[in-house]
């Protein structure tokens, strides 16, 4: 049987030690890891809450869209776009031969910043 509490702790474990990487990453200007870091991040948050939701193991999928889904989570339009952004750069991390536009600086800290914002308010749903 699973443990549904050990799983909702291990995600959001992930997903709060992955917000330190990506910081280090973008803040040495490891743009695309940092971004991929990004993913990784909101995805470990959606599969906690996934996990909670469906009292089961999540889904081995890196679709942050089709997680959502079954996690009952509901998006602003803002958000919606958000998420394709990330969901680029996850790609380079499984296939080197992808290699996705970079943004400047300015663009990668929004990115941050907005990464760090949806992680709060994802937790607050657990």
């Amino acid at each position: 049987m699973v443990n549904i509490q050990k799983q909702v702790d291990y995600w959001i474990a992930g997903a709060d030690e992955d917000i330190v990487t990506a910081e280090l990453l973008i803040r040495e200007r490891r743009i695309l890891h940092g971004l991929f870091f990004c993913h990784l991040v909101i995805e470990k948050a959606i599969k906690a809450l996934l996990v909670k939701k469906i009292n089961d193991v999540a889904p081995r999928t890196h679709n942050l869209i089709y997680l959502s889904e079954p996690a009952g989570l509901e998006f602003d339009d803002d958000t919606q776009i958000f998420l394709g952004i990330l969901m680029k750069y996850q790609l380079q991390g499984r296939y080197p031969d992808y290699n996705p536009f970079l943004p400047d600086q300015t663009i990668v800290d929004e990115y941050f910043n907005k990464t760090k914002e949806l992680l709060k308010w994802l937790r607050m749903k657990l």
